[in-house]
């Protein structure tokens, strides 16, 4: 039986956008392992082939753990050779071995982190939400406070935090941790904040943000990028890094406001090459440094994090830091913990 035509032009359409959508979007993918995806990872949705060569054909996203209430902060733990992240509302860490795969308890009270990082001599930096104030753990395993108070004034909840090669911290300081968030009688500060610490010394940046959240580097170091996690203005800013460490001209970098499926800008990283990889609706986003959307990193859950760090094969991969590899991005997504082996070379903070 012949078919109509505008019928026929709209199956075969229909049919075009099935074999296009993400694996997750058509059916239930096992994330067990137990039965593998085949390459390449149809959940890794490339939009700009010419421009993005970070896809590996032969990586897939896995699943390394799940468990978690909320998973967060995940950083690269060079001296030990893990991954350590935060269970916010269960208030632990957590680490994954890199050797076995292994996960156990990192801290069992760690004051509700959100945002981990290290600084040049391998010590960890956590922001807390429940103390509003950012650590240092020490070597010794004493408990250094760098920052909790702003002119006088307690911090809201310091968020997610990075380190410049001058050895300033710059870290954001929303209002998450408190339970009316701006309406608690418990805020002290009247805005949202963009700090940077140096030499004991706290400077506000920028308090134009309702929601800053995560923040990275450009390679040269001359742009700081910013996430907005506001759901009436999801975008994510870049500012001129001055001389003196200080920010000027934040521009908006891009725009998701209008895209309706899960997830806010959060966490953000940056590889070699400039491009930007930003948590964000559906996703993982990665940005041209030109601001161009380049393809999107789709885990079965929300992701609210990421960072670079060591991929179980280092053939053939570029080495960052004291022999150390950057190419595989580890990925925070509500209960589980994920990771993709890219070609791309990370830089980790």
């Amino acid at each position: 039986m012949s078919m109509n035509p505008t019928r026929r032009s709209l199956l075969t359409s229909a049919l075009g956008a099935a074999a296009l959508a993400p694996l997750t979007a058509q059916t239930k993918r096992d994330w067990t392992g137990k039965d593998p995806i085949g390459y390449p990872d149809p959940d890794f949705v490339v939009h700009d082939a010419k421009r993005f060569k970070a896809k590996v054909n032969n990586s897939v996203i896995e699943r390394l753990y799940v468990g978690c209430r909320w998973a967060e902060g995940p950083a690269w733990n060079g001296n030990a050779q893990c991954l350590i992240w935060s269970d916010i509302p269960n208030n632990r860490q957590l680490r994954c071995n890199e050797e076995d795969g292994h996960v156990s308890v990192y801290r069992a009270s760690a004051n509700y982190s959100n945002g981990n990082t290290f600084d040049y001599e391998g010590r960890q930096i956590s922001c807390e939400h429940d103390t509003r104030r950012v650590v240092r753990y020490e070597p010794s395993g004493a408990v250094t406070v760098i920052a909790d108070k702003f002119e006088g004034k307690r911090l809201n909840s310091p968020n997610d935090a990075v380190y410049k090669s001058d050895g300033a911290l710059y870290f954001t300081d929303p209002p998450y941790g408190l339970p009316k968030e701006d309406d608690d009688p418990k805020k002290e500060l009247k805005f949202n904040g963009v700090y940077r610490l140096l030499d004991g010394k706290l400077q506000l940046l920028t308090k134009e943000l309702t929601r800053p959240n995560g923040l990275a580097f450009s390679p040269d170091e001359k742009f700081l990028y910013v996430a907005n996690s506001d759901a009436k203005r999801k975008i994510w800013m870049r500012y001129e890094v001055e001389p003196d460490g200080k920010i000027k001209n934040g521009k908006v970098f891009y725009d998701v406001t209008a895209q309706h499926e899960d997830g806010l800008p959060d966490g953000m990283k940056v590889d070699t090459h400039g491009n930007v990889y930003a948590t964000g609706p559906g996703g993982i986003w990665v940005i041209s440094p030109e601001g161009k959307h380049l393809g999107t990193i789709k885990p079965p859950e929300t992701p609210a994090n990421l960072h670079w760090g060591k991929s179980p094969s280092t053939t053939d991969q570029a080495p960052m830091g004291s022999g150390e590899y950057a190419t595989a991005l580890y990925i925070t997504a509500r209960k589980g913990i994920y990771r993709i082996s890219l070609s791309a070379v990370g830089i980790r903070p």
